[in-house]
């Protein structure tokens, strides 16, 4: 039988853990965002020399665990002397700034083939009438590619940031203090695990419903036809 009275007991620690959660997923969907744009461009360029590095970038983060990724720039980056010795230090050895690094590289590597393919889904006539009309190819990236494509990939972005607070919980792994984390520190304390992550699931949930209703909401904003 579950301990409910466990179960409510555990619910005020375990929310505490719920703001480092928002904190690591809004920091990670920027530094994916930032990288993911320009990471667009490059995979959709006729040059090799900018087509390749990006599909090798895109092929290595989406075809190995977030999970090895996440070590290897926790643990990894600290075997190099080089690293140990320079300014980034004082970053990767934080292993929150590591966990946003790590998730943030991974997330980019999606996120930028979701919008290289939203950018390539747009009517080529609607380029062609930009050209025709003199604006650069900055211009007509500006104010009709990337609108359109935003546009087309927000339902698909919007599962993005949804797995992203999932990936969250990874968190928990290199010590820092999620709602995974707190969730683990009070299995420790009460060695009733099943209540403990049941209450940190059903958390979970609720944040993802009321993030999925939001984004629906946006979605159909932004995708009605005027």
């Amino acid at each position: 039988m579950l301990d409910f009275s466990l179960m409510v007991e555990v619910l005020p620690k375990l929310w505490q853990g719920v703001g480092m959660t928002g904190r690591l997923s809004l920091l990670i969907l920027l530094l994916a965002l930032v990288i993911a744009v320009p990471l667009a461009f490059a995979r959709n360029a006729r040059t090799p020399l900018l087509n390749v590095p990006a599909q090798a970038y895109i092929l290595f983060f989406r075809g190995t665990p977030a999970l090895i990724q996440v070590f290897l720039v926790y643990y990894g980056a600290g075997q190099f002397v080089w690293v140990r010795t320079s300014f980034a230090w004082t970053v990767l050895r934080d292993p929150f700034w590591c966990l946003i690094i790590a998730l943030g590289l991974n997330g980019a590597a999606y996120s930028g083939e979701l919008f290289a393919g939203a950018m390539r889904n747009v009517p080529s006539g609607l380029v062609e009438a930009a050209r025709a009309l003199g604006l650069s190819w900055y211009s007509t990236m500006r104010t009709v590619v990337l609108p359109l494509a935003i546009r087309s990939a927000l339902p698909a972005y919007s599962n993005e940031i949804v797995l992203t607070i999932k990936a969250t919980s990874l968190a928990s792994t290199i010590t820092i203090l999620d709602l995974t984390g707190m969730a683990r520190l009070e299995v420790a304390r009460t060695y009733a695990p099943y209540e403990v992550f049941l209450v940190a699931g059903l958390i979970y949930l609720a944040i993802i419903l009321v993030l999925t209703r939001g984004l629906r909401v946006l979605e159909r904003r932004w995708t009605v036809t005027r």
